[in-house]
């Protein structure tokens, strides 16, 4: 258990493993808090490798925290495309303003106010404060619960908030003032490339191999332990690739909820017949001339998962009213209109002359 595991004699053997073994990143090169921000959040819940391309696009495009703060939504919901998570990016540009009206465009050395910022939470202020600032706080997230987890044999549910703070609590009281940051990323990736969260761990490559008591007891299976989420909701969806002449219809969700903002296909809830599915575009006040069926697909949210069946559908002559939808040319979709992944199985019709 970790309240009677000596966890000091961590610290040295994951320091040294973490200088011979770091992995060279984008956003170690130049560990400025606003890098180790945009960083983090795009690392929530995404594979180093698969952020690194989106981490250098965004860079690229919003250097600064006040080019961020002004960036059109548009254009931001767009960089951030792929990356899922929407409110994600919409809270980093509030905190961005805040930023810049508040602390002159720096984010501030100080883990209290980095917490209070729109988005940020406890991990990444910790992860902000210890990298950029070099202030010893930890920067707790799941790679970190795991291998504390396993290396104390701790059985305590790693969804309750009680034992975040009990791992926190602990880790402050063996961190290395002087190497704050070194220790916290040691700690992360140690989790992601050792310790792993899939599969069987690489103990023959951990640092803590001798003293690591889920390795000695033979229970690494069984830690840690998660309390289930609540079951995903279940929603079947009918999307429309509905093309006129070089065209195709988009749709902007509303400004609340899920997907706030973002173009999609239009699209209709539950799995609709062919005849179902013309009758529907009919009643959108445009005149189909045909339609061909399209794979289905499945995205998984936090919450909710939707199983979509598709529907390419040609429509011609002038529309009453399709102030609903926007007719706009595959390629310019690449620029100007952020679709979310989530109908990524459906992108590649946009450019494409579909036979029936």
């Amino acid at each position: 258990m970790l309240e009677n595991f000596p966890l000091e004699k961590t610290v040295e053997p994951l320091l040294q493993w973490f200088r011979e073994n770091a992995r060279i990143l984008p956003w170690r090169e130049s560990p400025t808090p606003y890098h180790v921000w945009v960083s983090e959040i795009m690392l929530q819940q995404t594979r180093v490798e698969a952020v690194k391309p989106y981490y250098k696009r965004f860079m690229a495009a919003l250097p600064t925290v006040q080019d961020l703060a002004r960036c059109p939504q548009d254009q931001l919901l767009k960089l951030w495309e792929g990356l899922g998570y929407y409110n994600r990016v919409r809270n980093m540009q509030a905190a961005a303003r805040t930023i810049v009206e508040e602390y002159g465009g720096a984010l501030p050395a100080d883990y209290e106010k980095l917490w209070k910022l729109k988005g940020i939470g406890s991990y990444t202020a910790g992860a902000i404060a210890s990298i950029a600032y070099q202030i010893p706080v930890p920067a707790v997230d799941g790679n970190v619960l795991r291998v504390i987890s396993r290396v104390t044999a701790d059985d305590s549910d790693i969804m309750k908030q009680s034992t975040r703070s009990k791992v926190e609590r602990a880790l402050l009281a063996v961190m290395p003032q002087s190497q704050a940051g070194a220790f916290n990323q040691a700690l992360m990736e140690l989790g992601a490339t050792v310790c792993l969260p899939n599969g069987e761990p690489l103990c023959a490559s951990c640092p803590w191999q001798a003293f690591c008591e889920a390795q000695k007891q033979g229970i690494w299976q069984q830690l840690p332990v998660k309390s289930k989420a609540k079951p995903r909701r279940m929603e079947e969806k009918t999307v429309f690739v509905i093309r006129d002449g070089g065209k195709v219809a988009l749709h902007k969700r509303p400004a609340k909820g899920l997907l706030a903002g973002l173009y999609e296909f239009p699209n209709a809830a539950g799995h609709l017949s062919e005849e179902e599915a013309l009758q529907w575009v009919r009643e959108q006040k445009l005149s189909p001339v045909r339609i061909q069926k399209l794979e289905e697909a499945k995205h998984i949210f936090s919450h909710v998962e939707w199983h979509m069946a598709g529907y390419a559908v040609w429509v011609e002559g002038p529309a009453e009213n399709r102030s609903k939808m926007l007719f706009v040319e595959g390629k310019d979709t690449e620029a100007a209109y952020p679709i979310p992944s989530a109908f990524r199985a459906y992108m590649k019709y946009m450019d494409m002359r579909l036979e029936i």
